[in-house]
């Protein structure tokens, strides 16, 4: 039975490289799936694009290219990425530069557009199609005049067309981050569009492959002491992947990290909202009955994932201006720090009424505290020996979210003693909300284009 191997490359914007070269190095490999994006990295590489046209994606694709190209040649390795972000054509210009300064010639790069919906929303309006929120019915109306970008979930479709037409390296927008491991399954074996078992197979390879490290022993809440010392030279996952869609997970051998049922296992349920419901544009994937196997050293085959039709929708995600993020942290120390750090915070709330500085929202956390247990956090038991907070508010100006900045440095001597760690007065940020909703599929898989340059 014919087999291939898929290798993940990356699990975000500004993953490590060493274990994709790795891979490449050592992997046998076919391919290598670099998913670069979130819906917070959509917004990060919008402000990129307002500052400079030309960007907008995704800019450690320079060091990977880089890196990999070489490998491309050499061995046949095809890189697939949605790296391009908010400008795959821009991505795909940079992929072409990076091969000829290497001298690469004959290279085919893809590049996948049809995503970015921006300028179809007020048609699709007078079409009578809703852009409501998805989660809470909210009308578009709240957020229309401030939205800058907008694009739909692609699934794996357009890339096995961009893999048929011979390309080797393949540069998406917004794609799901486990349609780009599905893709080269399609290709490869010839499977039906409609074959849903084995697409939900590939989809779940995909789903436990997408986040890099996190199942191969990162980010592991069992016991992560045991691989500590293996951890710097951690390998990405890599997944043998039969024609009837059964797989192993593993990873490029010599490398750290590990490969168990338990560190799969909480991949498996990473993100997943219904089990029995996994939403994806290609298919709706069932986990509740996925077996996971012990394989031996390093490797665990999966086996039970079941599939049924896939959404008539496709999932918008838009980003809309939500004013200014003002901040200000600083710290601490032993005795009673926690307690002084209360007695800033209620000493700057306190001014800023006196000033009638009116911020739609006002945060503090603590670290050392309750900056990430929030409100489950518990008094500690012994004096800690040092407490920063992080103080942040939510503004429409500029002007006003720079105001916070000014409140603190006067405390260093008119506030509760032994205050340090000031980071200075921190520059206003742009805020940008996230608003999600469903669209008919076919207005917008009808705009998908596939387009190849060779080098």
């Amino acid at each position: 039975m014919k087999k291939i191997r898929i290798g993940a490359g990356q699990g975000f914007y500004g993953d490590s490289i060493l274990p994709a070269i790795e891979t490449a190095k050592r992997g046998n490999v076919q391919y290598l799936c670099f998913d670069s994006l979130a819906e917070l990295t959509l917004a990060i590489l919008q402000k990129d694009r307002q500052r400079d046209r030309t960007k907008g994606y995704a800019r450690d694709i320079s060091v990977t290219m880089r890196e990999l190209l070489p490998f491309v040649k050499e061995k046949g390795i095809k890189i697939l990425t949605n790296a391009g972000g908010m400008n795959p054509l821009g991505a795909q210009q940079e992929v072409m530069r990076i091969a000829g300064e290497l001298g690469i010639e004959g290279l085919k790069v893809a590049v996948v557009s049809g995503d970015d919906v921006l300028d179809q929303l007020q048609a699709w309006e007078l079409q009578g199609i809703s852009l409501a929120h998805m989660e809470d019915g909210r009308d578009i109306e709240s957020a229309r005049s401030r939205i800058v970008f907008a694009n739909a979930y692609l699934g794996a479709g357009p890339v096995v067309e961009a893999l048929r037409q011979g390309a080797d390296v393949i540069v998406t927008g917004r794609i799901t981050d486990s349609a780009l491991f599905l893709a080269p399954l399609i290709y490869e074996f010839g499977w039906e569009l409609e074959d849903w078992n084995r697409l939900a197979q590939g989809i779940l390879m995909g789903h436990l492959m997408e986040c890099s490290g996190q199942a191969t022993g990162g980010n592991f809440s069992g016991d992560w002491q045991s691989i500590e010392e293996d951890l710097d030279s951690i390998g990405f996952p890599v997944a043998e992947v039969r024609e009837d869609g059964e797989f192993v997970l593993t990873k490029t051998e010599g490398t750290g990290g590990l490969v168990s049922v338990d560190t799969v296992k909480e991949q498996l349920l990473y993100e997943i909202h219904d089990p029995s419901a996994y939403m994806t544009p290609d298919v709706v994937l069932d986990l509740t009955g996925v077996q996971l196997q012990d394989a031996g050293v390093n490797r665990v085959r999966v086996t039970g994932a079941r599939g049924t039709k896939r959404p008539g929708t496709l999932k918008v995600v838009m980003g809309y201006a939500d004013g200014w993020l003002g901040q200000a942290i600083w710290g601490y120390s032993w005795p009673d720090a926690l307690a002084k750090a209360k007695a800033a915070d209620r000493i700057i709330r306190n001014q800023m009424k006196r000033m009638n500085l009116q911020y739609d929202e006002v945060r503090t956390d603590y670290l050392g505290y309750n900056s990430l247990h929030g409100p489950l956090a518990k008094e500690p038991a012994e004096e800690l020996n040092e407490v920063y907070l992080r103080m942040a508010v939510r503004t429409g100006s500029k002007e006003d979210a720079a105001r916070l900045g000014r409140l603190v440095p006067p405390l260093m001597l008119s506030g509760p003693p032994a205050m340090g760690g000031f980071l200075g007065m921190m520059k206003p940020r742009e805020l940008l909300g996230m608003w999600s909703c469903l669209v008919p599929r076919s207005i917008v898989e009808s705009s998908v284009q596939v387009n190849v340059l060779e080098v």
